[in-house]
């Protein structure tokens, strides 16, 4: 059986680049789909109150530490608080996977394939957690490791 993804070895670090070539390219269109979904949460934030959140807080039976909470995460603050972090996030797998395909910044490829195994924080949730073992594997092959500049 022929060897179709050429050797680590290879001059130039071809086979680094062939190596983390698959595993950056998906991290980089899961944390686009994050990225894209973020956004929209962040636009939607600017948006009213949803009716089914009002008719929540009007229900007498809601215990008021609930009441509170919700009153909170409902503003555009609250759903802000929540949109941004995950946004930004993702942005940074992003970033780090384009590094990462190109064999520059080690750190922050390492640091896009950690994010990405987070399973709240990471590019679409689960599906983020295999693609990110899976680069942290390839990125931890010394062979990789003395491609990057």
């Amino acid at each position: 059986m022929e060897n179709t993804y050429g050797t680590m070895n290879s001059p130039g670090g071809a086979g680094a680049k062939e190596a983390v070539s698959l595993p950056a390219i998906l991290l980089m269109v899961l944390s686009a789909i994050s990225v894209l979904l973020g956004l929209i949460n962040v636009l939607q934030a600017f948006g009213g109150t949803d009716p089914e959140i009002t008719q929540m807080l009007e229900d007498p039976n809601l215990p008021e530490g609930a009441r509170q909470a919700l009153a909170t995460v409902s503003t555009t603050g609250g759903k802000l608080l929540l949109a941004l972090p995950t946004l930004v996030l993702n942005a940074i797998v992003f970033f780090g996977a384009l590094k990462m395909k190109n064999l520059q910044s080690y750190g922050l490829a390492m640091a896009a394939s950690i994010i990405a195994v987070i399973p709240c924080c990471g590019p679409c949730a689960c599906l983020g957690i295999p693609v990110g073992i899976w680069s942290l594997v390839v990125l931890n092959k010394p062979e990789v490791k003395s491609a990057f500049t």
